[in-house]
């Protein structure tokens, strides 16, 4: 009767994760919204050096510019106005045109009275336009109100030309190209076959319960079974270890969990006031900025810290009782989480100070804490195993996880780092996980797909090699503690 309620919790369980991942699979392509579906892209047409006016563009007179589309979508078109420095009344209007089909993908009517002279007007397109990539577009600009005196012209550059670009002016072809700029989208295949891959994993997740279910059964090992049973025997020792270092680290505090909140505001103030008064950075909305890094690289300078010091610290116990050895380094890290967890709530606040707009994205904050949590332990495993044979470990990993702060953008902005290093500072973990909960925070978007796939595996490598290097090495801790 116990054997077949244990099997019949794990057939729960293993519903309940099939369920839970595909809510939030659904959650996740309704929050990421446009970033899993379109990628801005850094190839839109731009033809920004005006040499000559077209002349008024009165009643009859229309100027069009051809071009070959190089996005998906195209977003938006600027065109430069001049107004021959006066006031003028009417409208005009700019068409983009298939020009095979005669599609219209924009249409605007440009109140002429609120040009600025010399100036660019943005037409953003009411709906993304698929599919246009490689397609002749006609871009058509016209006025039925213009008269002489009483009209905007368009500026356009006599001096370029470009075999897929044709300028007509009232009819007649003319050399040279339009002054103009587009800005356009490429679809991601992510977004456009997101569900057939949360679909195939799903399928692969469902399999692999099921074989876990079976092996429960026929009484088979298998690595999962022994990670679930493993928690399942331990977790009640896990909650009182977590419970433990907590208390520890605030007994006999005056202010005790207030530190959590305290010290990274603490931080913050004094390396705003550093780097916005002395060093004079231009960084947008920068308190909420370097708070978000501060708050990361704080949890993971204290989590790998105490994980270093798990085994050796908890040598009497582990020489006199049979405790899975993992326990320790994985508490640590959970026990600094909690700190991590309350820090979030200044960084709401110092959010709703600064007037941040929250937006629905702030939904996928736990995807970056969840991974950052993860590398961590990796981090752990691999630090705790070195202490153990070799203690100067500690003084070394003080420098370089000073050196660390340093590499990571925490309190100056990306735009500084050189582009030929970039790929090395790439590789920094944290510049994934930090970069991650800015975008959502401070743009209110989901970043881009592979920005997800960064973070997975910024955490997911560093916690298999912890694991294997732990495995490898725990065999011989009682010999050296």
């Amino acid at each position: 009767m116990g054997k077949e309620r244990k099997k019949l919790t794990l057939a729960q369980g293993c519903a309940a994760f099939i369920a839970l991942y595909l809510i939030a699979a659904i959650a996740l392509y309704f929050i990421a919204g446009d970033q899993f579906k379109y990628k801005k892209s850094t190839e839109s047409i731009i033809n920004t050096e005006a040499t000559t006016p077209v002349g008024e563009l009165q009643k009859g007179n229309f100027v069009e510019q051809t071009f070959i589309a190089n996005t998906d979508t195209i977003d938006n078109i600027s065109l430069k106005f001049a107004t021959y420095a006066r006031q003028n009344t009417g409208t005009v209007r700019v068409q983009l045109l298939v020009d095979s089909n005669k599609e219209i993908l924009m249409d605007h009517q440009l109140d002429v009275a609120q040009l600025i002279d010399n100036s660019f007007v943005i037409l953003k397109a009411e709906k993304p336009s698929n599919s246009v990539k490689g397609k002749i577009l006609r871009l058509s600009i016209s006025s039925e109100t213009g008269s002489p005196g009483n009209a905007v012209t368009l500026w356009y550059n006599d001096r370029t030309s470009d075999p897929d670009q044709e300028l007509i002016i009232n009819g007649q072809p003319a050399p040279g190209v339009l002054c103009f700029t587009t800005e356009g989208s490429t679809v991601l295949l992510f977004g456009k076959y997101y569900f057939a891959i949360i679909i195939a994993i799903g399928l692969l997740l469902t399999l692999y319960c099921l074989w876990l279910i079976r092996c429960q059964k026929t009484g088979k090992k298998s690595v999962g079974l022994n990670v679930l049973n493993a928690f399942g025997r331990y977790g009640f020792l896990l909650k009182q270890l977590v419970s433990r270092d907590f208390k520890t680290k605030y007994k006999r505090s005056v202010l005790g969990i207030l530190w959590s909140f305290l010290n990274p505001l603490l931080t913050m103030i004094v390396q705003y006031i550093v780097f916005s008064t002395i060093f004079k950075t231009n960084i947008p909305n920068f308190a909420v900025y370097l708070l978000v890094g501060i708050i990361f690289f704080n949890f993971f300078a204290e989590a790998t810290s105490m994980g270093l010091m798990a085994i050796v610290g908890n040598s009497s116990l582990i020489t006199k009782v049979y405790i899975p050895k993992y326990i320790f380094p994985v508490s640590k890290v959970l026990s600094s989480a909690i700190n991590l967890l309350i820090s979030m709530v200044p960084l709401i606040i110092m959010v709703l100070v600064t007037s941040v707009k929250i937006t629905k994205a702030i939904l996928l904050l736990p995807f970056s804490i969840i991974c950052t949590i993860i590398f961590c332990i990796g981090m752990s495993f691999i630090l705790s195993s070195a202490m153990v044979y070799f203690r100067d470990t500690q003084f070394l990993w003080n420098i370089i996880s000073m050196l660390w702060m340093y590499a990571t953008p925490i309190f100056y902005p990306e735009s500084i780092l050189p582009q030929q290093l970039m790929p090395l500072f790439k590789l920094n973990p944290l510049y994934h996980f930090i970069r991650f909960s800015r975008e959502i925070i401070l743009a209110g978007v989901s970043p881009e797909p592979q920005a997800y796939l960064f973070c997975i595996i910024a955490s997911i490598v560093p916690f298999v090699l912890g694991v294997v290097v732990f495995k490898k090495a725990q065999d011989r801790f009682v010999l050296k503690i």
